[in-house]
Formats: structure tokens, sequence, C-alpha cells
């Protein structure tokens, strides 16, 4: 495993959107947060530097509280310019690229990418997501600059012929199909739109968290609200016994096994995610068209709406003041809050109902949209 210190993020905002009418992508919103933000909140936390590449929108690409860079020359002149852009501002080794409106990255892009790099001797990595090739999401060494830089000036402007120059590879993230999808064209944007909301529930063990679900969900249910619940269990979880056939046949060697009757059925896959199972990738498998909103229990590492639960009798540090995603708190006594987020009683479900249908009428309520601080003091 390599340090994600050796790493600089660069967020590729510079285009022009022709297939969007000229509009300025990384601004458009998704369940009420610019598509730049979901991409920053997943990226961010796996390198050691993040910079914005883009060519207008100044302003605005700067309250992000990073550094922000336009192409070394001018006139919207493609990806391939905005790669050298990062590798001529980059200070580290390696300079990590995506594109600002692939709002699904998988968290664990950059250690992947650079262990598999680092491992081959390669000197870019792209993506893969099982299909094709994700060549604006790749991991490139900052000493092919001069290479790049060449080769803009000759004229060229396609990734892949400067790819073929080099000593390439791929990653494969075939087990996170729907990670890569981007915005295109308006059609794309309200495809993603039609999404159920996600919020989570993070908590330490002992907490509350299933106790509390149990209660809100019959609440969610008369209210006409389509729950689904994704929760992240124990690494040896089984939801079939021995002697039943569904079982043996599973043990038997089949991937994917599926049991059904009148009232319900369930599909049991075989896959090995790891030691961190991706949420996006759960969510993928729900029917969508069927909910309104998704509850999360644990996965409270990843990049999503929720809320913090909190018992002061297990005496367990407070995480909201870490976490920009967690955007409420409920507790069972007061205390000291560590920024300004709503406080909920966590004996009161009632209350957290409210807070929830609120959730669900309005955007997604989440503190990075007035996030303001500078990235440099």
């Amino acid at each position: 495993m390599h340090s994600s210190n050796q790493v600089t993020a660069i967020v590729l905002a510079g285009g022009m959107a022709r297939r969007m009418g000229g509009v300025d992508k990384g601004w458009m919103e998704l369940n009420g947060k610019p598509l730049i933000r979901h991409v920053l909140d997943i990226v961010k936390p796996q390198v050691g530097h993040c910079l914005i590449n883009a060519n207008r929108s100044m302003d605005a690409y700067g309250t992000l509280g990073m550094p922000v860079v336009c192409d070394l020359e001018g006139d919207f002149q493609g990806p391939l310019m905005g790669i050298a852009t990062g590798l001529f501002h980059a200070q580290t080794d390696w300079v990590l690229f995506v594109p600002c409106d692939s709002p699904y990255l998988p968290n664990e892009l950059v250690s992947r990418m650079l262990d598999k790099a680092v491992a081959e001797g390669a000197e870019i990595a792209v993506a893969h997501d099982g299909k094709r090739l994700q060549p604006v999401v790749s991991l490139i060494k900052r000493d092919l600059l001069q290479s790049l830089q060449a080769t803009l000036a000759e004229g060229e402007r396609k990734i892949d012929r400067w790819y073929a120059m080099h000593n390439m590879i791929e990653v494969d993230f075939s087990d996170h199909p729907d990670a890569f999808i981007n915005v295109n064209r308006r059609d794309d944007l309200a495809e993603l739109q039609q999404m159920p909301k996600l919020l989570g529930f993070a908590a330490w063990s002992g907490t509350g968290k299933t106790t509390l679900l149990k209660q809100l969900i019959p609440m969610l249910k008369e209210q006409g609200v389509r729950v689904g619940v994704i929760k992240h269990a124990h690494h040896k979880f089984d939801v079939d016994h021995p002697g039943k056939d569904s079982y043996e046949l599973r043990k038997a060697g089949a991937d994917q096994m599926l049991i059904s009757s009148g009232k319900r059925w369930a599909l049991m896959v075989e896959e090995d995610q790891g030691d961190r199972p991706s949420l996006t990738h759960m969510l993928s498998r729900m029917d969508h068209s069927l909910l309104d909103l998704v509850l999360v229990e644990g996965f409270k590492q990843e990049a999503f709406p929720k809320i913090e639960l909190h018992r002061t009798i297990l005496k367990r540090e407070v995480m909201h003041g870490e976490d920009e995603n967690i955007i409420a708190f409920a507790s069972d006594e007061p205390i000291e809050m560590q920024r300004e987020i709503p406080a909920l009683d966590l004996n009161d479900p009632e209350a957290i109902l409210s807070f929830i249908q609120d959730y669900l009428a309005g955007p997604e309520l989440t503190p990075n949209l007035c996030w303001r601080k500078p990235y440099y003091e």
C-alpha cells in the first residue's frame, strides 16, 4: 500500500461542454449539490493535494477552498491540455486526473490505481469499468510533462495517442460498473436526479442505530415514503442456512442464487469486495424506480449525507467535527456541538422524522454548499 501523499488530484473542469449547450458542468446541481462538490467529496480525502483546472467561473471555483489553475494555453483545447496543466502545477510524483462531472467515483480509486501502477512499473494508469476504458480517469507520472508539451506543440489533441507513446496499464474497476457515470447531456443529469435520496446513520456500536430505524421505517411508510435500507454487516454474515436448498446450491459453486415466492424474492451474490464494500455498488443493485429514500446503516467513511447518533453513556468521541457530510446530530443528552448543524433528540423519533421529511422535500442539506474556508491562509 502506497501513501496518498504521493498524489495530487486535478479535477478537470475546463471544457466547453458543447453537448450541454456550453453551460459550466461543474456547477450543474445533482440532488441540490454542484457536480464538482460531489467529485471533491470523494477524491479529496484520497490524496495529499487537490487542484481544480478551470477556464471560466474562476471566482466560483475559488470558493471551493483549493487552488484553481487555467490551461497553459487558451481557447479550450481539450482534456489533454488540462492534463498538461495539471502536470505543470503538481508537486508530487504522481498526478490523478478526474472529470468534474463524475459524481460516483470509487472511494478506493487512488489506492488501487497507485498500487497497480507502482507494482507494474507503469507511467500511466487508466481506469477501466469492465466494458470500456475511462481515459480521463487516469494516474500519470509528473515527469511526463515534457513529453506531453512536445506532443501538444505538434498539434496532437487525442489522449489515447499520447497514452500509447508510454507504458500505460489498465486498472480494472469492473466491480464498480456505475462508478464512472458522467454527465454529457441534460438527459444524463435528469436520469441521475431520479435516484432516491441517500441518508445514513453514523454511530458507534451500541448507540441504537437499528432500534431507531425500526421506529422510523413504519413512520415513513405511513407518510407514503418508499424506503430501502442498506446495512453494512460483519465480514462473514449469511442470510441462508445449511440444509436449505438455496444454501446448498450456492455452496456448490453458484455465483448468483435467486430464490423467489409469490410474496418476495432474494438474490444472493458471491462477490469479493475486499475489506470495504462499495456503497455505490450496493446502491446500483436496488430498483431506484420503486424508492424515494434509501437509509444506510454503516458506511460511515463514505461521502453522502448522514445523521450522527450519539449516546453519552458510551463515552465515544463525536464525528461531525471531522465529517462534513454529517448534516444533523442526534444525542440522548445535550452536548457541546463542534459545528453548527441541526441538533436532534435521539429519544424523539418524531423530531427525527420531521427532519427527514424536510430533507426529502428540499435540496440535499449539506454544509459543503456554504463551505468558504480558504485553502491557503
